[in-house]
């Protein structure tokens, strides 16, 4: 255990009962090394849910003649970062792309690496994880995951299901495509079965069949590295997204990037499909009645 994870048990320990107990007074994250203040950015500009896809891990660790997996190693101290500034901010739920259902295709040295490594940063950081009041949830399919990575997932799941912070979903051995191929099996086994009427399959009903059904939508999705692709990560749940996209491989990523996300985020106007017509509200007459003045224009 390192010198920070036993100061960081030590004054648990010295607070009290944790939020099972009773007790929401959670640890402030550490600060950023160069002292780096989360910006100021409105309740209502403030993303309710982001989801990164944490990329760039491989070629950090190439450009520097490191195996791939120094790449996996360096990334760890960026998602604690990121998650440590995103309660600085004020995001509620965020989740970490950690292992695709496609990162199976890797050789199988990357993949036993990524297996343990999942597994073991899991274990090393839920305690301070939970001293923050983050809940982790775990989203992906348990077919081929390993048994020993699901035992850790859900014992942070467990230790941390009361805690009321920041909501973390560990996607590991996730697709968006397997997501909904899954939910809508199930839904076919329930209308066989006779339990729901075809007419009533719709949107609601197959979101209640995700592996996270209590997950908001994605509001932000943001992807390091450069790259400008989802990767099949959240599609159900990121269909009205903003995206982000930030030239920065993740070794060197920390949450003074997220935050230049969220300022990104903050600046756009979201419309759901909607639209105002500009020229059509300008051409309104000083004169209009009373109704239409009290009628945004647009709608």
């Amino acid at each position: 255990m390192s010198a920070a994870d036993r100061a960081s048990r030590r004054s648990r320990a010295a607070r009290g009962p944790g939020p099972s107990g009773g007790s929401t007074a959670y640890e402030r994250p550490f600060p950023h090394p160069s002292g780096a203040v989360a910006p100021t950015i409105p309740a209502d500009l403030m993303p309710r849910h982001v989801a990164i896809v944490m990329d760039g891990n491989g070629r950090w660790a190439n450009a520097r003649g490191l195996p791939r997996t120094a790449g996996h190693e360096a990334g760890e101290a960026a998602l604690l970062d990121v998650v440590a500034g995103a309660i600085e901010v004020g995001v509620t739920h965020l989740s970490a792309y950690a292992f695709s259902t496609e990162n199976w295709r890797r050789s199988p040295e990357e993949v036993r690496f990524l297996m343990g490594f999942n597994r073991d940063v899991i274990r090393r950081r839920r305690d301070q994880l939970h001293s923050w009041g983050v809940r982790m949830r775990w989203v992906g399919r348990r077919p081929r995951l390993w048994s020993s990575v699901i035992k850790e997932l859900e014992t942070a799941q467990d230790l941390t299901r009361h805690n009321t912070g920041l909501t973390l979903y560990f996607c590991v051995n996730y697709g968006g495509r397997a997501e909904i191929a899954d939910a809508a099996r199930e839904i076919a086994e329930l209308v066989r079965a006779g339990r729901i009427k075809p007419s009533s399959v719709d949107e609601k009903l197959l979101a209640r069949h995700l592996r996270e059904p209590g997950m908001p939508d994605v509001d932000l999705f943001v992807r390091s590295s450069g790259e400008q692709r989802t990767s099949n990560f959240l599609l159900w749940q990121s269909a009205y997204a903003e995206m982000v996209f930030q030239d920065r491989l993740w070794p060197d990523y920390d949450r003074r990037d997220l935050w230049a996300a969220l300022e990104s985020y903050a600046g756009r106007e979201r419309r759901y499909g909607g639209a105002v017509d500009l020229a059509a509200a300008d051409a309104r007459s000083p004169d209009s009645t009373a109704e239409d003045a009290g009628t945004p224009p647009g709608r």
